[in-house]
């Protein structure tokens, strides 16, 4: 069986490599990972190759595909219905679903992290796209604070209105006294992702709140900017490889039945080695 990755641009993606060596761990030797990269205009006839392919069993979504993929699905979570996004496809009785495991990877990896969130925290998401709605969704469901900024305001302010919920609310800019005053600053930008290593979200003349924890989803480079930035504040910074290893175990759990729990450890790994 197969499994892909869809998104655009995709090459950097170490998924292959972490499912991989979960398929040999599980015994699955008829397994396999790909990448399949897809702009915008191919993406329909991607979704209908791997509705109609009895050897795809899914595959993950990526950026920017996290929300338009949606039209194209039979069937949808609940919990990617209440996000908006899907990063997840799997196949149930020739019906193709999307389901969201990024919010699940997220909390797993701050678990991992010793990071608790819960009614005292006061997080800023950093971005408006897919990543951060699954982001808002976790953090809402551990009763955090979260504020929600963007480059573009009118995004962060649509992308909290669909939420509709008063511990959710849209920053005009990083300076704002809440974005100060966070406890946990969340990227969900691709700002300094490889191969754009310099990029960041935060400005150099704006000072990083040193009591915050920064959780930056970007996994290559291993050290984005943003973390130098954190770190030169004196604050704590996590990079987004345990979350991709988390969600990444719990996408390989819907298409073959394994546990999460027996794999994510193995993927951890794997991307450490990387």
């Amino acid at each position: 069986m197969i499994v892909g990755l869809i998104g655009h641009p995709v090459a950097h993606s170490q998924s292959p490599r972490m499912h991989r060596a979960a398929f040999a761990a599980a015994g699955l030797s008829g397994w396999d990972y790909e990448l399949w990269d897809t702009p915008a205009e191919a993406l329909a006839a991607r979704l209908d190759a791997v509705k109609q392919r009895a050897d795809i069993a899914g595959g993950n979504v990526t950026v920017p595909h996290k929300q338009a993929v949606l039209p194209f699905l039979d069937e949808v979570t609940a919990d990617a219905r209440a996000i908006g996004a899907v990063n997840t496809l799997f196949k149930r009785a020739s019906r193709l679903w999307g389901d969201n495991t990024d919010w699940v990877g997220f909390l797993a990896d701050l678990d991992f992290h010793g990071v608790l969130v819960g009614a005292g925290t006061w997080a800023l998401v950093l971005g408006a796209g897919g990543a951060a709605r699954a982001v808002i969704y976790a953090l809402r469901m551990r009763g955090a604070r979260v504020w929600v900024y963007n480059r573009a305001p009118e995004r962060a302010r649509a992308l909290v209105a669909s939420f509709g919920d008063a511990q959710c609310e849209a920053v005009e800019s990083l300076a704002a006294p809440a974005c100060q005053m966070a406890t946990l600053v969340v990227n969900c930008t691709s700002a300094g992702m490889w191969p754009d290593v310099d990029g960041t979200p935060w400005p150099e003349t704006l000072p990083f709140p040193s009591q915050a924890v920064l959780y930056d989803l970007v996994y290559r480079p291993a050290v984005t900017t943003l973390m130098r930035q954190a770190r030169a504040a004196g604050a704590r910074a996590i990079g987004g490889a345990g979350m991709l290893a988390e969600q990444g175990a719990a996408a390989f759990e819907r298409w073959t039945g394994v546990p999460a729990a027996r794999v994510s450890a193995i993927m951890r790994n794997v991307l450490t080695d990387a």
